[in-house]
């Protein structure tokens, strides 16, 4: 043969849209997001921010030049993860926490795995989850800031979801808009459903995931939350903690969610059910990052049990 075969990690999904282009258009989503982050928490949630997308890239860039590998830098795939990774941080968090977690999300996820569109779960979540377990002190530290807003003369370092879970009332208006206490970017639902709505319009994802996902989430949360129909308590847990963060942002990850229709909306079932079992069964008030990354891990069952018959297999044959 003349030609030399090239052999890439799967999903191979014939598109016109770069990897670049997809992660661009991530970055332009959750900039609604960060801005309301920055807003609310100032400059130290800036800094945060850069820290982060600076360990990430830097990891990156240092790994592939010691292992003479072709620079992947330019896919912006690690500033993404850095965003989403300083996003998920509270804005009191002490300046070495991005440094570690960038380290941990874009080495020991990523990079040992074989790079992008080979880690088995989601790098910046991931990193969240070691953070919180490595240090849950700073990283469950939710002391107001100085932001350029009112945030911190009129909330207290407690977040809603941890009020909710004490059977305190929530300001929901407050939580919509953002002007509450939470990790940087997980505050404003506002910010992240008109970032996930420009992600829908501009086709970078799909809607079954993060609609299965939220639903489910809803379900449960009537059926076992133990507040019944009450709206207020369902909204205050729709809009509280990193669930919109993760449904919109998370959990439509495409290396680490499903590649079938079906196999999508089974895992966001799966991830409303998982989200709900850590909520109101677990020792803490928020559960998205775990049940992400629980669920994550289940994504090559999902697609085996999900994956359509091929054509001509498994149907009846016809009869003359």
């Amino acid at each position: 043969m003349s030609e030399m075969l090239h052999v890439s990690s799967s999903p191979h999904i014939r598109s016109r849209t770069e990897t670049p282009n997809l992660m661009a258009m991530v970055i332009v989503a959750l900039l609604p997001a960060t801005l309301s982050g920055i807003w609310n928490f100032g400059v130290r949630a800036l800094c945060l921010i850069l820290i982060s997308i600076a360990a990430c890239v830097a990891t990156e860039g240092i790994y592939e030049r010691l292992m003479h590998k072709e620079s992947t830098l330019k896919d912006l795939s690690a500033v993404v993860t850095g965003l989403l990774l300083g996003l998920n941080l509270p804005p009191a968090a002490p300046w070495w926490i991005p440094v570690i977690g960038g380290f941990f999300a874009i080495l020991v996820v990523k990079q040992l795995f074989g790079g992008l569109g080979q880690n088995f779960m989601n790098p910046a979540l991931a990193a969240r989850c070691f953070l919180l377990l490595a240090f849950t002190g700073p990283m469950t530290d939710f002391s107001p800031t100085s932001g350029f807003g009112t945030l911190a003369d009129t909330v207290s370092g407690a977040t809603p979801l941890a009020a909710l879970r004490a059977g305190e009332s929530v300001d929901l208006l407050s939580m919509f808009l953002g002007n509450t206490t939470g990790t940087i970017g997980e505050t404003s639902a506002l910010a992240l459903l008109l970032g996930g709505i420009f992600l829908v319009l501009m086709g970078v994802i799909d809607l079954r995931i993060p609609l299965t996902y939220l639903g489910s989430f809803l379900v449960f949360m009537l059926l076992f939350g133990g507040h019944g129909a009450d709206g207020s308590y369902l909204l205050g847990q729709l809009f509280g903690g990193g669930l919109m963060l993760g449904a919109w942002f998370m959990a439509t990850d495409y290396v680490t969610s499903p590649i079938t229709p079906t196999g999508r909306v089974v895992y966001g079932v799966i991830l409303g059910i998982m989200t709900g079992i850590f909520r109101v069964f677990g020792s803490s008030a928020e559960g998205v990052s775990y049940a992400i990354i629980f669920s994550n891990l289940l994504i090559p069952l999902i697609e085996r049990l999900t994956i359509p018959a091929a054509f001509g297999k498994g149907g009846r044959a016809h009869e003359q």
